[in-house]
């Protein structure tokens, strides 16, 4: 009951959060940035969704394949397409409950695979932390080809005040560690836990990891599963850019913008179900460093949000009818 009293609080909060970005996102436009986008909406190249669909699908196969390849070392070989099927309906279920995605994901591919799912969930792990390894060094690089971009996201997010006693960055890093300190004590309270179960539960996560990482120390394919990350964040970025060329005030934007927008777009994601407010927002004030108007950066992180989001309903939805149908037909074959 308690766990269920946990999920369901987080759940609210962080839907919470999502609708008060879109409030906050949506309150501060004038007459002229909602005149604004609705030009640029209208004169939009929406034949480019074509191309963006596809580059999107395609991101999810090849993490599909990387996936299958962090699971063969472990002595299991699930089929491509249960293991694509898997993970479109992980990314739909993260649309309604962060996180709920990659249980789902697991407890999928078990089922219809049969690999205990202690197992899948330190690949999982394992893949997240190569995902954190991937988005810092899209961020490194977006700070190479950009030497002033530090300096802009400081101002833009951190805007520095007249008072001498206003709080800096350093302040707003202790009190996001101090709201995961009181999130903790929490969850601890309501769940009846004590210290020593909080222990526990990093033990079990750190074995996780640790399990993981013995399955990328005796891949095969090392070499394939370097190429396959790389290729899924240049694939990000490319949805990004393909984003830009859809409307004719962001079509003069290039890579360089479209790495700054994936590194905040990849947190947004993380923030709220599906990304819902946060992606919109964290990509309008995103493109405020380079000069898009407050309008005009809201219309296209709703886009680019819309995109990713319509691949995951549609292709995650097929894949739920799709899975017991396929799986169905291996039987009868068999």
């Amino acid at each position: 009951m308690a766990k269920k009293i946990t999920t369901i609080s987080q759940y609210v909060f962080f839907l919470g959060l999502g609708v008060f970005l879109i409030w906050w996102s949506l309150k501060g436009l004038t007459d002229e940035d909602r005149l604004q986008i609705t030009h640029a909406l209208e004169k939009g190249r929406y034949w480019l969704i074509i191309p963006g669909i596809a580059v999107n699908i395609l991101s999810h196969w090849l993490r599909a394949l990387r996936w299958r390849l962090i699971i063969q070392p472990l002595g299991y070989s699930p089929t491509k397409i249960n293991t694509f099927f898997a993970v479109m309906i992980g990314y739909l279920a993260n649309q309604a409950v962060p996180r709920l995605g990659e249980v789902l994901r697991c407890s999928t591919l078990t089922r219809y695979e049969k690999i205990p799912l202690d197992k899948l969930v330190g690949t999982v792990i394992l893949e997240r932390l190569v995902d954190t390894i991937c988005l810092f060094a899209v961020f490194i690089l977006a700070l190479a080809t950009q030497p002033d971009l530090y300096q802009n996201i400081l101002a833009t997010f951190f805007p520095a005040k007249q008072e001498s006693n206003s709080p800096g960055l350093l302040f707003y890093i202790g009190l996001a560690l101090l709201a995961v300190m009181v999130v903790t004590f929490l969850w601890m309270l309501i769940a009846k836990k004590k210290f020593s179960d909080l222990v526990a539960t990093f033990k079990k996560i750190s074995l996780h990891i640790w399990q993981g990482f013995i399955s990328i120390r005796t891949l095969k394919r090392r070499w394939a599963f370097v190429f396959l990350s790389i290729s899924i964040w240049a694939l990000y970025a490319a949805s990004v850019y393909i984003g830009f060329l859809m409307l004719e005030e962001t079509i003069q934007y290039g890579l360089k913008e479209a790495l700054t927008v994936l590194c905040a777009g990849t947190l947004a994601m993380a923030a709220t179900p599906g990304g819902i407010g946060a992606y919109a927002f964290l990509v309008q004030k995103t493109m405020t460093i380079y000069q898009l108007s407050t309008g005009l950066g809201l219309a296209l992180g709703w886009l680019l949000w819309l995109l990713q989001v319509v691949v995951v309903v549609v292709v995650g939805g097929l894949s739920l009818i799709g899975l017991p149908l396929y799986n169905k037909n291996r039987q009868n074959l068999s």
